[in-house]
């Protein structure tokens, strides 16, 4: 599902408009966004948490020379799935 797809169907089960429904999902995902920036966690019960996780410098290969290379420290984000959406998916 794309989030034109997406948006199309929040305006259908909300019945906002079209452009009402992508500004909703828009600042959804922004907020979201900003929280993560900020390091703090997303939790929606029984639906999930999104939040951030940090991810330790490690050695990789380049895969073309096989030469080794020192991979930086990050943070990155993660979704960790609630029951709720568990039990919808089975």
């Amino acid at each position: 599902m794309t989030k034109n797809e997406f948006v199309d169907k929040v305006a259908e089960q909300t019945g906002f408009s079209k452009k009402d429904a992508g500004a909703a999902v828009d600042a959804v995902l922004n907020s979201i966004e900003s929280a993560l920036g900020s390091g703090e966690e997303v939790n929606f019960t029984g639906f999930g948490k999104f939040h951030v996780a940090e991810r330790g410098a490690r050695e990789g290969r380049n895969p073309r020379t096989g030469e080794t290379m020192t991979i930086s420290a990050s943070r990155v984000p993660r979704f960790t799935a609630g029951s709720g959406l568990k039990k919808a998916v089975k």
